[in-house]
């Protein structure tokens, strides 16, 4: 579920006596990766950066389902066979994310990856497919499904056929592992910035917080609100640009992973949070659930607030949020 980004980051290259920002623009798992590092100089600033890079590798040579020799890659090639032993790196982010699948009710779902890809959003799609089609596209679908043996760190995907994609998730951890690692390594401010799935710490050189700018998809020129962002995260996940219209019904190339049809009624979810891993989660199972169900469940969360916007431009906000002071 590729996510469309509709935030800009505002922030200045600002030169202090003791510190600068330096910026380094990369691609990396698929999408594009911005590191922002405040340093003493440029020199140590990319000392930091080439820490990230690696960190980033490490990590995606433990998710990756699209890399053959990884753990994920391995539990799914044993779908329905045997249960794989893995790092407990791995093995606890399996855990979470189906913990996150539990309180969005199954509306966020790592097994999504065993979905059969009907629906086409590059113009080819004519005619919406058969029930009978969507029906069988999720058949194989079900975090109920991921066995985790705690004991022997393993984890065993119940039927032949399922497998395990850590896109709705992978981004955001490793996000905060880069942050986690930098700041270890004396780092004391930064953003990590991938694909959208941002964490930001510390302040600028001149003292100011790190501020994210959040944009109408609709109206995609004008900012409607900027907010700080210090020691925490954003993510936004949006549909703006892939969808399909049947019967005036405007279906989001974000597919709900319990009936096998798009969500509808949004166009973009950000979600606020102290950890990267959470928003990103947090933001897909919101925009499957909708305004009211998503928002309903982000107000009984501690620590996390979220900003939607439907399919007709209104903006909707969590109760922690008010829209108006940060125009």
């Amino acid at each position: 579920m590729k996510k469309i980004l509709f935030i800009t980051l505002l922030f200045a290259s600002v030169i202090a006596t003791s510190q600068i920002t330096h910026k380094r623009r990369l691609f990396m798992l698929g999408s594009p990766f911005e590191v922002t590092a405040v340093a003493k100089d440029t020199i140590k600033a990319n000392e930091y950066i080439d820490l990230a890079i690696v960190e980033v590798k490490r990590i995606e040579n433990l998710i990756s389902d699209w890399i053959p020799t990884t753990q994920i890659s391995e539990i799914n090639r044993n779908a329905g066979i045997k249960p794989v032993k893995v790092d407990t790196e791995v093995f606890e982010l399996v855990e979470r994310a189906i913990k996150i699948s539990q309180i969005t009710n199954g509306a966020f779902d790592i097994s999504y990856a065993s979905m059969d890809k009907i629906w086409k959003f590059d113009g080819s799609m004519k005619v919406m497919p058969t029930e009978e089609a969507i029906k069988k596209s999720v058949a194989k679908i079900g975090y109920k499904n991921i066995i985790l043996n705690p004991k022997e760190h393993t984890i065993f995907l119940k039927f032949e056929g399922m497998k395990l994609g850590l896109g709705g998730i992978g981004q955001g951890y490793i996000a905060d592992k880069v942050k986690d690692l930098l700041f270890s390594k004396g780092c004391v401010s930064g953003i990590i910035n991938v694909s959208g799935d941002i964490n930001a710490w510390g302040k600028q050189p001149d003292g100011k917080p790190w501020t994210v700018g959040i944009v109408n998809p609709l109206n995609k020129n004008k900012i409607f609100a900027t907010f700080p962002i210090e020691d925490s995260a954003v993510e936004t996940s949006g549909s703006y640009e892939k969808y399909v219209i049947f019967n005036g019904i405007r279906y989001s190339h974000i597919i709900d992973p319990r009936t096998g049809y798009p969500a509808k009624g949004v166009v973009s979810v950000s979600v606020f949070a102290k950890q990267t891993e959470i928003a990103d989660a947090l933001a897909t199972g919101i925009f499957v659930l909708g305004v009211e169900v998503g928002l309903d469940l982000v107000n009984q969360i501690k620590g996390i607030e979220c900003i939607i916007v439907d399919d007709k431009g209104k903006i909707h906000s969590s109760n922690g949020i008010d829209i108006k002071k940060y125009n």
